[in-house]
């Protein structure tokens, strides 16, 4: 979306359309109704590969000692976990997130792992960030983005924390290319996942709202486009799983 609604405008939430101004809400239910299950769940829905994914994402960084990193949408707090290490004592990590439940467990487990002193945090919304022009030298966002509610204005609001040479890594559930697994991914997304979340986390309809937004996201290319208009260059991406994921990368000279 280019920033531009009025009032009267509506968007996706999953498969429904709302008010632009609910959206945000509406998605700050879904995650604090699951953030106490929400590590559990991710392993579940992914058979642990969620973990290999936030490696790879990590790994493409190519963090240095004393880097900073601002981790948008940032949950409980895997990529954060991983950055921080790899900055070290010099470096800072700004793990942020909207929704105060989630950013309050990612806190927790961060304080339980012993990671202190170059972790910060910030109830942030990434449509508006609260920090300079050239502030960080790479901005992370896993899982994120489909939830945003105008994708383009915080894909601009990334480009513009960027220190020049910086860059931006958008981990995000994509689109598959091999589309023979589409029929299996499809029952699996409405059919199992839903099921899993009512028994684990004791709530289907969030998991139904997940499984929808990933198939509202923007497909690999289009992402890339929407990157490259909102100032980002370079601008490519890595799919992973067949595309049940993608790593977007885009710089800023």
């Amino acid at each position: 979306m280019s920033g531009e609604q009025g009032p009267g405008d509506r968007i996706d939430f999953g498969y429904q359309q709302v008010p632009v101004a609910e959206k945000a809400q509406r998605v700050g239910q879904v995650f604090r109704s699951v953030a106490d299950k929400y590590d559990l769940m991710n392993d579940l829905m992914s058979v642990g590969l969620h973990r290999l994914w936030k490696r790879q994402t990590v790994a493409m960084a190519r963090l240095r000692p004393g880097m900073r990193v601002l981790d948008l949408a940032a949950g409980t707090g895997d990529l954060s976990r991983l950055m921080a290490r790899l900055v070290g004592g010099r470096g800072q990590v700004v793990m942020t997130d909207i929704n105060d439940s989630m950013l309050a467990v990612g806190r927790d487990r961060m304080l339980d792992a012993g990671i202190t002193g170059n972790l910060d945090y910030a109830l942030v919304n990434a449509e508006a960030l609260p920090f300079p022009s050239g502030s960080f030298d790479r901005v992370t966002i896993g899982f994120g983005l489909r939830n945003v509610t105008d994708k383009t204005r915080a894909l601009r609001e990334m480009h513009r924390v960027l220190k020049p040479g910086g860059f931006v890594l958008v981990l995000e559930f994509s689109h598959l290319y091999l589309k023979a697994l589409q029929p299996a991914y499809d029952a699996y997304s409405f059919q199992l996942l839903p099921r899993m979340g009512k028994l684990v986390a004791g709530d289907a309809d969030s998991y139904r709202y997940l499984a929808e937004s990933i198939r509202m996201h923007p497909n690999q290319e289009t992402l890339r486009d929407m990157m490259q208009e909102a100032g980002l260059e370079d601008c490519d991406y890595t799919n992973l799983s067949g595309g049940v994921v993608a790593i977007h990368r885009g710089f800023r000279y």
